[in-house]
Protein backbone atom coordinates (compact mmCIF):
# COMPACT_ATOMS: atom_id res chain seq x y z
CA UNK A 1 0.00 0.00 0.00
CA UNK A 2 1.38 3.43 -1.00
CA UNK A 3 1.53 6.60 1.11
CA UNK A 4 -1.19 7.93 -1.14
CA UNK A 5 -3.12 5.13 -0.25
CA UNK A 6 -3.06 4.91 3.15
CA UNK A 7 -3.66 8.64 3.11
CA UNK A 8 -7.09 8.31 1.73
CA UNK A 9 -7.64 5.17 3.87
CA UNK A 10 -7.56 8.13 6.61
CA UNK A 11 -9.25 10.16 5.15
CA UNK A 12 -12.61 8.04 4.23
CA UNK A 13 -12.43 6.87 7.96
CA UNK A 14 -12.53 10.48 9.29
CA UNK A 15 -15.52 11.57 6.72
CA UNK A 16 -17.09 8.09 7.73
CA UNK A 17 -16.75 8.37 11.38
CA UNK A 18 -18.33 12.54 10.75
CA UNK A 19 -21.31 11.11 9.08
CA UNK A 20 -22.54 8.33 11.30
CA UNK A 21 -21.72 10.93 14.20
CA UNK A 22 -24.44 13.07 12.65
CA UNK A 23 -26.94 10.05 12.94
CA UNK A 24 -30.00 10.27 14.71
CA UNK A 25 -30.29 6.33 16.00
CA UNK A 26 -33.34 6.81 17.80
CA UNK A 27 -34.99 8.07 14.95
CA UNK A 28 -34.46 5.10 13.31
CA UNK A 29 -36.25 3.26 15.97
CA UNK A 30 -33.72 -0.21 16.11
CA UNK A 31 -34.93 -1.47 19.46
CA UNK A 32 -38.53 -2.24 17.42
CA UNK A 33 -36.38 -4.72 15.19
CA UNK A 34 -34.02 -6.09 18.55
CA UNK A 35 -32.71 -4.09 21.04
CA UNK A 36 -29.20 -5.81 19.92
CA UNK A 37 -29.32 -4.08 17.12
CA UNK A 38 -29.29 -0.51 18.37
CA UNK A 39 -26.68 -1.93 20.65
CA UNK A 40 -24.41 -2.88 17.84
CA UNK A 41 -25.28 0.80 16.26
CA UNK A 42 -24.50 2.92 19.04
CA UNK A 43 -20.97 1.04 19.59
CA UNK A 44 -19.73 1.77 16.57
CA UNK A 45 -20.96 5.37 16.29
CA UNK A 46 -20.08 5.87 19.90
CA UNK A 47 -16.00 4.27 19.69
CA UNK A 48 -15.81 4.43 16.04
CA UNK A 49 -11.95 3.35 17.07
CA UNK A 50 -12.64 0.58 17.80
CA UNK A 51 -14.02 -0.83 14.64
CA UNK A 52 -12.99 -0.80 10.79
CA UNK A 53 -13.49 1.30 8.24
CA UNK A 54 -15.14 -1.51 5.93
CA UNK A 55 -17.23 -2.28 8.92
CA UNK A 56 -18.17 1.37 9.25
CA UNK A 57 -18.86 1.86 5.81
CA UNK A 58 -21.60 -1.67 6.24
CA UNK A 59 -23.43 0.92 8.88
CA UNK A 60 -23.61 4.14 6.93
CA UNK A 61 -24.88 1.59 4.09
CA UNK A 62 -27.64 -0.05 6.30
CA UNK A 63 -29.20 3.28 7.31
CA UNK A 64 -29.03 4.82 3.91
CA UNK A 65 -30.60 1.62 2.82
CA UNK A 66 -33.26 1.99 5.70
CA UNK A 67 -34.43 5.33 3.91
CA UNK A 68 -34.48 3.76 0.49
CA UNK A 69 -35.85 0.35 0.58
CA UNK A 70 -38.82 -2.15 2.72
CA UNK A 71 -37.17 -3.33 6.13
CA UNK A 72 -39.93 -6.52 7.04
CA UNK A 73 -39.10 -6.01 11.11
CA UNK A 74 -40.89 -9.51 11.01
CA UNK A 75 -38.69 -11.28 8.94
CA UNK A 76 -35.63 -10.88 10.39
CA UNK A 77 -37.32 -11.24 13.92
CA UNK A 78 -38.57 -14.52 12.24
CA UNK A 79 -35.55 -15.58 11.53
CA UNK A 80 -33.33 -14.72 14.87
CA UNK A 81 -36.25 -16.98 16.71
CA UNK A 82 -35.31 -19.64 14.62
CA UNK A 83 -31.53 -19.25 14.51
CA UNK A 84 -31.60 -19.18 18.30
CA UNK A 85 -33.76 -22.29 18.38
CA UNK A 86 -31.43 -24.29 16.74
CA UNK A 87 -28.59 -26.34 18.43
CA UNK A 88 -25.57 -25.84 17.25
CA UNK A 89 -21.86 -27.60 18.04
CA UNK A 90 -20.35 -25.95 21.71
CA UNK A 91 -17.80 -26.07 23.46
CA UNK A 92 -20.26 -28.13 26.19
CA UNK A 93 -22.37 -30.04 23.52
CA UNK A 94 -25.54 -29.05 21.31
CA UNK A 95 -26.34 -25.85 22.40
CA UNK A 96 -28.97 -23.26 21.73
CA UNK A 97 -27.38 -19.72 21.32
CA UNK A 98 -28.51 -16.04 21.41
CA UNK A 99 -27.31 -14.14 18.36
CA UNK A 100 -24.64 -11.58 19.07
CA UNK A 101 -25.16 -8.00 18.65
CA UNK A 102 -22.95 -8.48 15.15
CA UNK A 103 -24.71 -11.41 14.21
CA UNK A 104 -27.88 -9.38 14.21
CA UNK A 105 -26.54 -6.92 12.44
CA UNK A 106 -25.92 -9.47 9.88
CA UNK A 107 -28.89 -11.17 10.04
CA UNK A 108 -31.11 -8.14 9.79
CA UNK A 109 -29.24 -6.83 6.09
CA UNK A 110 -29.36 -10.28 5.16
CA UNK A 111 -33.32 -11.02 5.26
CA UNK A 112 -34.74 -7.39 5.77
CA UNK A 113 -34.65 -5.37 3.24
CA UNK A 114 -37.10 -5.83 -0.05
CA UNK A 115 -37.72 -4.30 -2.99
CA UNK A 116 -40.67 -2.83 -4.72
CA UNK A 117 -41.43 -5.81 -6.29
CA UNK A 118 -41.57 -7.88 -3.21
CA UNK A 119 -38.41 -9.78 -3.25
CA UNK A 120 -35.74 -10.04 -1.18
CA UNK A 121 -33.42 -7.46 -1.50
CA UNK A 122 -29.54 -9.06 -0.45
CA UNK A 123 -28.72 -11.63 -2.85
CA UNK A 124 -24.28 -12.03 -2.54
CA UNK A 125 -23.07 -12.15 0.99
CA UNK A 126 -19.35 -12.13 2.13
CA UNK A 127 -18.62 -12.47 5.81
CA UNK A 128 -14.98 -11.59 5.80
CA UNK A 129 -14.17 -12.35 9.39
CA UNK A 130 -10.98 -14.32 11.63
CA UNK A 131 -10.69 -17.58 12.64
CA UNK A 132 -12.90 -18.58 15.52
CA UNK A 133 -15.69 -16.23 15.20
CA UNK A 134 -18.04 -19.34 14.42
CA UNK A 135 -19.08 -18.41 10.72
CA UNK A 136 -18.98 -21.72 9.23
CA UNK A 137 -20.84 -22.56 12.36
CA UNK A 138 -23.65 -19.46 12.08
CA UNK A 139 -24.25 -19.94 8.13
CA UNK A 140 -25.69 -22.92 8.36
CA UNK A 141 -28.93 -21.82 9.84
CA UNK A 142 -29.61 -20.63 6.26
CA UNK A 143 -28.97 -23.52 4.64
CA UNK A 144 -31.05 -25.54 7.75
CA UNK A 145 -33.85 -22.62 6.49
CA UNK A 146 -33.66 -23.11 2.87
CA UNK A 147 -34.74 -26.42 3.35
CA UNK A 148 -37.30 -25.92 5.61
CA UNK A 149 -39.27 -22.61 4.43
CA UNK A 150 -37.56 -22.08 1.32
CA UNK A 151 -38.89 -23.47 -1.96
CA UNK A 152 -40.69 -26.60 -2.45
CA UNK A 153 -38.03 -27.70 -4.33
CA UNK A 154 -35.03 -25.68 -2.95
CA UNK A 155 -31.26 -26.72 -3.28
CA UNK A 156 -29.14 -25.79 -0.64
CA UNK A 157 -25.41 -26.20 -1.31
CA UNK A 158 -22.45 -26.08 0.73
CA UNK A 159 -18.95 -25.58 -1.17
CA UNK A 160 -15.32 -25.14 -0.58
CA UNK A 161 -12.04 -25.41 -2.26
CA UNK A 162 -11.29 -29.39 -1.03
CA UNK A 163 -13.77 -31.86 -0.12
CA UNK A 164 -12.78 -31.56 3.75
CA UNK A 165 -13.71 -27.80 4.45
CA UNK A 166 -17.27 -28.31 2.15
CA UNK A 167 -18.07 -31.23 4.67
CA UNK A 168 -17.21 -28.64 7.76
CA UNK A 169 -20.50 -26.85 7.42
CA UNK A 170 -22.20 -29.80 5.66
CA UNK A 171 -21.73 -31.90 8.91
CA UNK A 172 -23.05 -29.21 11.22
CA UNK A 173 -26.27 -29.31 9.21
CA UNK A 174 -26.86 -32.86 9.42
CA UNK A 175 -26.14 -32.25 13.40
CA UNK A 176 -28.75 -29.26 13.35
CA UNK A 177 -31.25 -31.80 11.66
CA UNK A 178 -30.52 -34.36 13.84
CA UNK A 179 -31.41 -32.08 16.82
CA UNK A 180 -35.14 -31.16 14.96
CA UNK A 181 -35.85 -34.38 14.22
CA UNK A 182 -34.21 -37.36 16.12
CA UNK A 183 -36.03 -40.33 14.63
CA UNK A 184 -34.88 -38.63 10.92
CA UNK A 185 -38.70 -38.98 9.89
CA UNK A 186 -38.37 -36.09 7.66
CA UNK A 187 -34.55 -36.57 6.13
CA UNK A 188 -32.69 -39.17 4.96
CA UNK A 189 -28.86 -38.61 6.23
CA UNK A 190 -26.14 -39.42 3.64
CA UNK A 191 -22.54 -38.39 3.03
CA UNK A 192 -23.10 -35.73 0.68
CA UNK A 193 -26.62 -35.27 0.46
CA UNK A 194 -29.82 -34.09 2.92
CA UNK A 195 -32.79 -35.02 1.38
CA UNK A 196 -36.29 -34.09 2.51
CA UNK A 197 -38.53 -37.46 2.01
CA UNK A 198 -41.40 -36.78 3.30
CA UNK A 199 -42.79 -35.38 0.22
CA UNK A 200 -46.48 -36.54 0.31
CA UNK A 201 -47.76 -34.94 3.13
CA UNK A 202 -45.57 -31.36 2.78
CA UNK A 203 -45.07 -31.79 -1.24
CA UNK A 204 -41.39 -30.72 -0.44
CA UNK A 205 -38.46 -31.98 -2.67
CA UNK A 206 -35.60 -29.95 -1.17
CA UNK A 207 -32.38 -30.88 -0.34
CA UNK A 208 -29.12 -29.96 1.10
CA UNK A 209 -26.04 -31.17 -0.86
CA UNK A 210 -22.47 -30.89 -0.13
CA UNK A 211 -19.54 -30.10 -3.02
CA UNK A 212 -16.05 -29.85 -3.67
CA UNK A 213 -15.56 -31.51 -7.07
CA UNK A 214 -14.84 -29.85 -10.41
CA UNK A 215 -17.11 -27.64 -12.44
CA UNK A 216 -17.08 -28.86 -15.63
CA UNK A 217 -18.48 -32.46 -13.90
CA UNK A 218 -22.10 -30.57 -12.64
CA UNK A 219 -24.88 -30.03 -15.15
CA UNK A 220 -29.11 -29.46 -13.73
CA UNK A 221 -28.36 -27.30 -11.12
CA UNK A 222 -30.94 -25.40 -9.89
CA UNK A 223 -29.46 -23.48 -6.39
CA UNK A 224 -31.35 -21.61 -4.21
CA UNK A 225 -29.05 -21.08 -1.73
CA UNK A 226 -24.83 -21.32 -1.89
CA UNK A 227 -22.32 -21.19 1.07
CA UNK A 228 -19.39 -21.00 -0.10
CA UNK A 229 -16.29 -21.60 3.00
CA UNK A 230 -13.00 -20.45 2.91
CA UNK A 231 -13.24 -18.79 -1.16
CA UNK A 232 -9.76 -17.22 -0.31
CA UNK A 233 -8.25 -20.42 -1.03
CA UNK A 234 -9.48 -21.38 -4.35
CA UNK A 235 -7.59 -21.11 -7.35
CA UNK A 236 -10.38 -20.74 -9.53
CA UNK A 237 -14.32 -19.52 -9.88
CA UNK A 238 -15.46 -22.10 -11.76
CA UNK A 239 -17.04 -23.69 -8.84
CA UNK A 240 -18.61 -20.66 -7.77
CA UNK A 241 -19.60 -19.56 -10.85
CA UNK A 242 -21.59 -22.88 -12.01
CA UNK A 243 -23.51 -22.75 -8.45
CA UNK A 244 -24.43 -19.17 -8.66
CA UNK A 245 -25.16 -19.22 -12.34
CA UNK A 246 -27.69 -21.72 -11.93
CA UNK A 247 -29.98 -19.55 -9.84
CA UNK A 248 -31.40 -17.83 -12.43
CA UNK A 249 -34.91 -19.06 -11.78
CA UNK A 250 -34.97 -18.25 -7.79
CA UNK A 251 -37.06 -15.58 -6.39
CA UNK A 252 -34.75 -15.22 -3.33
CA UNK A 253 -31.26 -16.56 -4.16
CA UNK A 254 -28.75 -16.18 -1.84
CA UNK A 255 -25.03 -16.83 -2.18
CA UNK A 256 -23.22 -16.80 1.25
CA UNK A 257 -19.05 -16.64 1.03
CA UNK A 258 -17.28 -17.30 4.26
CA UNK A 259 -13.65 -16.79 4.91
CA UNK A 260 -10.56 -15.80 6.25
CA UNK A 261 -7.40 -14.21 4.22
CA UNK A 262 -5.03 -16.87 2.48
CA UNK A 263 -1.51 -16.60 1.19
CA UNK A 264 -3.02 -16.60 -2.33
CA UNK A 265 -3.26 -12.60 -3.24
CA UNK A 266 -3.72 -13.18 -6.39
CA UNK A 267 -6.79 -16.09 -6.12
CA UNK A 268 -10.24 -14.96 -7.67
CA UNK A 269 -11.59 -13.98 -4.08
CA UNK A 270 -8.93 -10.96 -4.11
CA UNK A 271 -10.85 -10.09 -7.30
CA UNK A 272 -14.34 -9.95 -5.07
CA UNK A 273 -13.20 -8.76 -2.07
CA UNK A 274 -11.58 -5.18 -3.73
CA UNK A 275 -15.14 -4.91 -5.64
CA UNK A 276 -17.10 -5.23 -2.61
CA UNK A 277 -14.67 -2.57 -1.22
CA UNK A 278 -15.62 -0.08 -3.64
CA UNK A 279 -19.27 -1.12 -3.15
CA UNK A 280 -18.77 0.03 0.23
CA UNK A 281 -16.91 2.74 -0.68
CA UNK A 282 -19.85 4.24 -3.13
CA UNK A 283 -17.68 3.84 -6.32
CA UNK A 284 -19.03 0.69 -7.17
CA UNK A 285 -22.89 0.75 -7.26
CA UNK A 286 -24.97 -2.80 -6.21
CA UNK A 287 -27.20 -2.90 -3.52
CA UNK A 288 -27.39 -6.43 -3.85
CA UNK A 289 -24.43 -7.15 -1.79
CA UNK A 290 -23.91 -7.15 2.05
CA UNK A 291 -19.83 -7.23 2.82
CA UNK A 292 -18.95 -7.14 5.93
CA UNK A 293 -15.72 -7.26 6.23
CA UNK A 294 -12.95 -7.49 9.15
CA UNK A 295 -9.60 -6.59 9.20
CA UNK A 296 -6.86 -3.75 10.50
CA UNK A 297 -6.83 -0.27 9.39
CA UNK A 298 -4.02 1.48 7.86
CA UNK A 299 -2.10 2.24 11.43
CA UNK A 300 -3.07 -1.26 12.98
CA UNK A 301 -0.09 -2.79 14.81
CA UNK A 302 -0.25 -6.65 14.29
CA UNK A 303 0.78 -6.97 17.99
CA UNK A 304 -1.86 -4.63 19.56
CA UNK A 305 -4.62 -6.10 21.88
CA UNK A 306 -6.83 -3.51 20.11
CA UNK A 307 -5.76 -4.36 16.73
CA UNK A 308 -7.02 -8.17 18.00
CA UNK A 309 -10.43 -6.53 19.19
CA UNK A 310 -11.27 -4.97 16.08
CA UNK A 311 -10.48 -7.39 13.96
CA UNK A 312 -12.47 -9.86 16.23
CA UNK A 313 -15.84 -8.77 17.49
CA UNK A 314 -16.36 -12.34 19.01
CA UNK A 315 -12.91 -11.91 21.17
CA UNK A 316 -14.26 -13.13 24.80
CA UNK A 317 -17.32 -14.77 23.06
CA UNK A 318 -16.15 -17.46 20.69
CA UNK A 319 -12.75 -16.44 21.36
CA UNK A 320 -11.00 -16.70 24.78
CA UNK A 321 -9.54 -13.69 25.78
CA UNK A 322 -5.74 -14.70 26.34
CA UNK A 323 -6.29 -16.67 23.10
CA UNK A 324 -4.85 -13.85 20.48
CA UNK A 325 -2.04 -12.78 22.98
CA UNK A 326 -0.92 -16.64 22.83
CA UNK A 327 -1.04 -16.95 19.41
CA UNK A 328 0.73 -14.00 18.86
CA UNK A 329 3.82 -15.36 20.75
CA UNK A 330 3.92 -18.20 18.91
CA UNK A 331 4.09 -16.75 15.40
CA UNK A 332 7.37 -14.94 16.94
CA UNK A 333 9.07 -18.71 16.31
CA UNK A 334 8.82 -19.00 12.44
CA UNK A 335 7.34 -17.22 9.50
CA UNK A 336 4.45 -20.25 9.03
CA UNK A 337 3.09 -19.26 12.69
CA UNK A 338 3.56 -16.25 11.61
CA UNK A 339 1.66 -16.50 8.15
CA UNK A 340 -0.79 -18.42 9.72
CA UNK A 341 -1.54 -15.85 12.30
CA UNK A 342 -1.63 -12.67 9.78
CA UNK A 343 -3.84 -15.00 7.63
CA UNK A 344 -6.48 -16.45 9.83
CA UNK A 345 -6.17 -14.00 12.71
CA UNK A 346 -6.47 -10.77 10.92
CA UNK A 347 -7.59 -11.35 8.21
CA UNK A 348 -4.20 -10.22 6.32
CA UNK A 349 -2.85 -11.70 3.02
CA UNK A 350 0.67 -12.46 2.80
CA UNK A 351 1.90 -12.98 -0.43
CA UNK A 352 2.73 -16.25 -1.34
CA UNK A 353 5.06 -18.62 0.67
CA UNK A 354 7.62 -16.90 2.58
CA UNK A 355 10.53 -16.34 0.22
CA UNK A 356 14.14 -16.31 0.86
CA UNK A 357 15.71 -13.18 1.13
CA UNK A 358 19.33 -12.21 1.26
CA UNK A 359 21.59 -15.05 1.38
CA UNK A 360 24.57 -15.99 3.45
CA UNK A 361 27.07 -15.64 0.64
CA UNK A 362 25.59 -12.23 -0.43
CA UNK A 363 26.88 -10.78 3.21
CA UNK A 364 30.02 -12.74 2.85
CA UNK A 365 30.69 -11.15 -0.48
CA UNK A 366 29.78 -7.22 0.85
CA UNK A 367 31.78 -8.26 3.78
CA UNK A 368 34.89 -6.39 5.12
CA UNK A 369 37.31 -5.97 7.79
CA UNK A 370 36.89 -2.88 9.68
CA UNK A 371 38.65 -1.86 12.32
CA UNK A 372 37.09 0.96 14.17
CA UNK A 373 39.47 1.31 16.76
CA UNK A 374 41.62 2.55 13.92
CA UNK A 375 38.84 5.23 13.05
CA UNK A 376 40.94 8.81 12.69
CA UNK A 377 37.26 10.02 14.85
CA UNK A 378 34.64 8.72 16.34
CA UNK A 379 31.57 7.44 13.84
CA UNK A 380 28.12 7.96 13.96
CA UNK A 381 27.24 5.02 15.24
CA UNK A 382 23.23 3.38 16.66
CA UNK A 383 23.06 -0.13 18.31
CA UNK A 384 20.83 -2.41 18.29
CA UNK A 385 20.42 -6.06 21.07
CA UNK A 386 17.95 -9.15 21.09
CA UNK A 387 18.85 -10.99 24.08
CA UNK A 388 18.52 -14.47 25.28
CA UNK A 389 18.51 -15.52 29.04
CA UNK A 390 20.25 -19.46 28.51
CA UNK A 391 19.25 -21.71 25.50
CA UNK A 392 20.14 -19.50 22.80
CA UNK A 393 22.92 -16.70 21.51
CA UNK A 394 22.18 -13.36 22.34
CA UNK A 395 23.37 -10.36 19.39
CA UNK A 396 24.18 -6.84 19.45
CA UNK A 397 24.41 -5.22 15.91
CA UNK A 398 26.10 -1.74 15.58
CA UNK A 399 25.35 0.63 12.33
CA UNK A 400 28.53 2.66 11.93
CA UNK A 401 28.52 5.40 9.40
CA UNK A 402 31.62 5.60 7.73
CA UNK A 403 31.31 9.49 6.70
CA UNK A 404 35.00 9.58 4.48
CA UNK A 405 33.63 6.62 2.35
CA UNK A 406 29.63 7.15 2.16
CA UNK A 407 29.37 3.70 3.88
CA UNK A 408 27.15 2.01 6.55
CA UNK A 409 29.10 -0.64 8.43
CA UNK A 410 27.40 -3.37 10.10
CA UNK A 411 29.49 -5.28 13.27
CA UNK A 412 27.31 -7.81 15.04
CA UNK A 413 28.57 -9.57 18.04
CA UNK A 414 27.37 -12.50 19.17
CA UNK A 415 27.18 -13.94 22.90
CA UNK A 416 26.65 -17.93 24.29
CA UNK A 417 26.40 -19.00 27.99
CA UNK A 418 29.50 -21.47 27.88
CA UNK A 419 27.68 -23.73 30.24
CA UNK A 420 24.46 -24.49 28.18
CA UNK A 421 27.43 -25.28 25.44
CA UNK A 422 27.19 -28.87 25.68
CA UNK A 423 23.52 -29.41 25.38
CA UNK A 424 22.36 -27.42 22.16
CA UNK A 425 21.76 -28.84 19.24
CA UNK A 426 24.41 -26.79 16.73
CA UNK A 427 27.09 -27.29 19.75
CA UNK A 428 29.79 -28.55 17.63
CA UNK A 429 29.18 -25.45 15.33
CA UNK A 430 28.98 -23.31 18.33
CA UNK A 431 32.20 -24.83 19.46
CA UNK A 432 33.99 -23.72 15.96
CA UNK A 433 32.60 -20.49 16.05
CA UNK A 434 33.93 -19.66 19.72
CA UNK A 435 37.62 -21.19 19.00
CA UNK A 436 37.78 -18.44 16.05
CA UNK A 437 36.44 -15.82 18.10
CA UNK A 438 33.45 -15.16 16.40
CA UNK A 439 31.44 -16.36 19.28
CA UNK A 440 31.40 -14.75 22.28
CA UNK A 441 30.82 -17.11 25.53
CA UNK A 442 29.98 -15.52 29.12
CA UNK A 443 30.47 -17.73 32.12
CA UNK A 444 27.99 -20.00 33.75
CA UNK A 445 24.42 -20.66 32.23
CA UNK A 446 23.03 -17.78 31.43
CA UNK A 447 24.03 -14.53 29.52
CA UNK A 448 26.11 -12.09 31.12
CA UNK A 449 24.30 -8.76 30.47
CA UNK A 450 26.90 -7.17 32.61
CA UNK A 451 29.32 -8.34 30.19
CA UNK A 452 26.95 -7.32 26.98
CA UNK A 453 27.00 -3.86 28.34
CA UNK A 454 30.68 -2.98 29.17
CA UNK A 455 31.47 -4.33 25.68
CA UNK A 456 29.42 -1.99 24.07
CA UNK A 457 30.54 0.86 26.94
CA UNK A 458 34.33 -0.07 25.21
CA UNK A 459 33.24 0.01 21.95
CA UNK A 460 31.66 3.25 22.43
CA UNK A 461 35.34 4.82 23.17
CA UNK A 462 35.82 4.89 18.98
CA UNK A 463 31.72 5.54 18.06
CA UNK A 464 29.39 8.29 18.47
CA UNK A 465 26.34 5.97 19.90
CA UNK A 466 22.65 8.01 19.59
CA UNK A 467 20.33 5.25 20.13
CA UNK A 468 20.20 1.33 21.93
CA UNK A 469 17.43 -0.41 20.35
CA UNK A 470 15.79 -2.96 21.83
CA UNK A 471 12.49 -5.31 22.08
CA UNK A 472 10.67 -4.15 25.21
CA UNK A 473 9.57 -7.63 26.31
CA UNK A 474 12.72 -8.92 26.67
CA UNK A 475 14.86 -6.53 27.80
CA UNK A 476 13.90 -4.58 31.17
CA UNK A 477 17.02 -6.08 32.98
CA UNK A 478 19.44 -5.22 29.69
CA UNK A 479 17.89 -1.11 30.00
CA UNK A 480 18.41 -0.91 33.74
CA UNK A 481 21.97 -2.25 32.92
CA UNK A 482 22.78 -0.10 30.20
CA UNK A 483 21.01 3.52 32.30
CA UNK A 484 23.36 2.37 35.13
CA UNK A 485 26.19 2.62 32.99
CA UNK A 486 25.43 6.19 31.66
CA UNK A 487 22.54 5.74 29.13
CA UNK A 488 20.59 8.39 28.63
CA UNK A 489 16.64 8.18 28.48
CA UNK A 490 17.07 9.90 25.06
CA UNK A 491 19.09 7.46 23.66
CA UNK A 492 17.17 4.18 24.40
CA UNK A 493 14.85 3.06 21.46
CA UNK A 494 11.88 0.38 22.36
CA UNK A 495 12.01 -0.95 18.44
CA UNK A 496 8.58 -2.81 17.99
CA UNK A 497 8.89 -6.07 16.30
CA UNK A 498 5.61 -5.80 14.02
CA UNK A 499 6.82 -5.95 10.39
CA UNK A 500 5.68 -2.66 9.59
CA UNK A 501 8.52 -0.96 11.43
CA UNK A 502 11.07 -3.71 9.43
CA UNK A 503 9.72 -2.93 6.18
CA UNK A 504 12.02 0.19 5.69
CA UNK A 505 15.54 -1.55 6.79
CA UNK A 506 14.18 -4.33 4.75
CA UNK A 507 14.68 -2.26 1.41
CA UNK A 508 16.72 -0.47 2.86
CA UNK A 509 19.61 -3.28 3.02
CA UNK A 510 18.51 -4.66 -0.23
CA UNK A 511 19.65 -1.74 -1.62
CA UNK A 512 22.54 -0.92 -0.13
CA UNK A 513 23.46 -4.34 -0.95
CA UNK A 514 23.05 -3.90 -4.28
CA UNK A 515 24.37 -0.67 -4.53
CA UNK A 516 27.61 -1.26 -2.79
CA UNK A 517 26.78 1.27 0.15
CA UNK A 518 26.52 -1.16 2.96
CA UNK A 519 29.04 -3.33 4.23
CA UNK A 520 29.20 -6.30 7.38
CA UNK A 521 31.70 -7.10 9.39
CA UNK A 522 33.00 -10.89 8.22
CA UNK A 523 31.52 -12.85 10.52
CA UNK A 524 30.26 -16.62 9.67
CA UNK A 525 27.53 -16.47 12.32
CA UNK A 526 25.94 -13.24 10.35
CA UNK A 527 25.97 -14.91 6.93
CA UNK A 528 24.81 -18.43 9.36
CA UNK A 529 21.36 -15.94 10.01
CA UNK A 530 21.12 -14.64 6.62
CA UNK A 531 20.83 -18.20 5.47
CA UNK A 532 18.07 -19.25 8.01
CA UNK A 533 16.13 -16.20 7.01
CA UNK A 534 12.61 -15.98 4.99
CA UNK A 535 10.77 -12.85 3.75
CA UNK A 536 7.30 -12.87 4.85
CA UNK A 537 5.43 -10.07 2.84
CA UNK A 538 1.47 -8.78 3.66
CA UNK A 539 -0.62 -6.99 1.00
CA UNK A 540 -0.05 -3.52 2.47
CA UNK A 541 3.21 -4.08 1.88
CA UNK A 542 5.01 -4.40 4.82
CA UNK A 543 7.88 -7.22 5.20
CA UNK A 544 9.85 -8.84 7.64
CA UNK A 545 12.24 -11.52 8.07
CA UNK A 546 11.24 -14.72 9.92
CA UNK A 547 12.71 -18.15 10.34
CA UNK A 548 12.33 -20.71 7.68
CA UNK A 549 10.88 -23.01 10.27
CA UNK A 550 10.64 -23.78 13.95
CA UNK A 551 13.76 -26.34 14.67
CA UNK A 552 15.91 -25.16 17.40
CA UNK A 553 18.85 -25.12 15.33
CA UNK A 554 17.64 -21.79 13.00
CA UNK A 555 18.87 -18.98 14.17
CA UNK A 556 18.04 -15.43 12.74
CA UNK A 557 19.28 -12.73 15.32
CA UNK A 558 21.66 -11.19 13.82
CA UNK A 559 19.59 -10.84 11.00
CA UNK A 560 17.19 -8.67 13.70
CA UNK A 561 19.40 -6.68 15.05
CA UNK A 562 20.64 -5.06 11.93
CA UNK A 563 18.01 -4.41 10.70
CA UNK A 564 16.74 -2.70 14.14
CA UNK A 565 20.11 -0.88 13.90
CA UNK A 566 19.93 -0.17 10.40
CA UNK A 567 16.11 1.04 10.98
CA UNK A 568 17.15 3.80 13.87
CA UNK A 569 20.19 4.86 11.81
CA UNK A 570 17.53 5.48 8.83
CA UNK A 571 15.61 8.12 10.99
CA UNK A 572 18.62 9.47 12.13
CA UNK A 573 19.93 13.50 11.03
CA UNK A 574 23.22 13.28 10.40
CA UNK A 575 25.92 15.73 10.83
CA UNK A 576 28.03 16.80 7.94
Amino acid sequence: MTDSERQAARALKATVCKELAGISVEAYNLTAIDYRLEVYARGLIMSPDKHNIWELLALRRFFDFLTRYEFRINEVQNYITFYESLKFDGAHGRTRYKMTPVQVFQFANIMGFYTEDGKRLIRDVLLFVPRKFAKTTSVTSFAVYDLLVGDANAQAYTAANSYEQAQICFREIKEVLKGLDPQLKSFKLKREKVEWIDTASSGRTAFVRCLASKADTLDGLNASTVIMDEYSQADSSELYGVLTTSMGARINPLTIVITTASDKPNAPFVSMLNRYKDILRGEVENDRVFAHIFEPDVDDAPDDPATWAKVQPHLGITVQPDYYAAEWERAQTDAEAMKTFLTKMLNIFVSGNARPWIEGATVRDHSEKIDITQLTEPADCEVAVDLSVDNDFSAVSYFIYLKDRKKGYIKTDFYFPAGQLDKHPNRELYKRWADAGYLKLCDGNIIDYQQIVKDIWDNSKYLRIYKFGYDRYKSAEFRNTLIAGGATKEQLFDYSQTAVHFTAPVLAMSRGIEKGYLIFEPNPIMQFCFDNAVLVTDNMGNAKPFKKNDSEKTKIDGVITALMALGMADNQVRKG
